[in-house]
């Protein structure tokens, strides 16, 4: 992904566009900002930042991403990536995330529920609301970055938290949404932090690629400064 876009949007201009949730928001992102590329995977990052009477969001993309008709001029901002801003070993981070753990599906005497064809069961998916659990996950993900194209196997994120640096770690708040019908939600939670580059390819492919789950609702973007040590 080359791309980063800023777009400041007023509440008033979402409400009229009919954007009111992290769905809303993916879906409307995608017809505006890459208006030529209906076939394209939609593998772009954003994030949604609420402001006073006002959004933030950003956009990390391989496709260059256009100003949608609902944006003002004044409210949008593109650079490109350069790789060489992805070759520093400390970075000051900043990170909105769905943090989640997996829980087995049991039955009343506590027995692994089956499908039909003798498998278990796809376990739930709960938000991580712990202080130490979510820094734990954290610290996972610099050690992790996610399974591997289906092979099971994890693969290193590239990058661990500084340990004698700060780090922020807000309360998990519900961030509901509606899609085809259904009514859901994701717990957001926000990371703020220093952390080191261990693994120079893998944590370009972290930035990439985002990091924890729901990407397509607004979580995972990683947005960085470089810093010196």
């Amino acid at each position: 992904m080359n791309w980063l876009g800023r777009l400041e949007v007023d509440a008033k201009t979402a409400r009229t566009e009919g954007i009111s949730d992290s769905y809303a928001w993916h879906k409307r992102l995608w017809d505006g900002c890459f208006p030529d590329e209906p076939n394209a995977k939609r593998d772009f990052l954003t994030r949604i930042d609420p402001l006073e009477g006002a959004f933030r969001i950003w956009i990390l993309a391989k496709i260059k991403p256009k100003r949608p008709h609902w944006c003002h001029p004044d409210g949008f901002a593109l650079k490109e990536i350069a790789a060489s801003f992805l070759t520093h070993r400390f970075y000051a981070f900043d990170l909105r995330a769905n943090p989640v753990k997996t829980l087995v599906q049991r039955g009343p005497n506590g027995e692994t529920l089956l499908r039909s064809n003798g498998k278990r069961k796809p376990g739930k998916r709960v938000p991580l609301v712990n202080h130490d659990e979510l820094r734990a996950w954290l610290i996972r993900k610099g050690k992790a970055r996610c399974r591997d194209n289906g092979t099971g196997l994890n693969v290193p994120g590239g990058f661990r938290i500084v340990e004698d640096k700060p780090l922020e770690i807000s309360p998990m708040v519900e961030h509901h949404f509606r899609k085809k019908g259904q009514s859901g939600y994701h717990g957001g939670v926000q990371f703020r932090g220093t952390l080191e580059v261990t693994d120079q390819k893998k944590f370009v492919e972290t930035y990439q690629s985002g990091i924890g789950s729901a990407k397509g609702f607004g979580f995972g973007l990683l947005l960085l400064a470089p810093i010196k040590m």
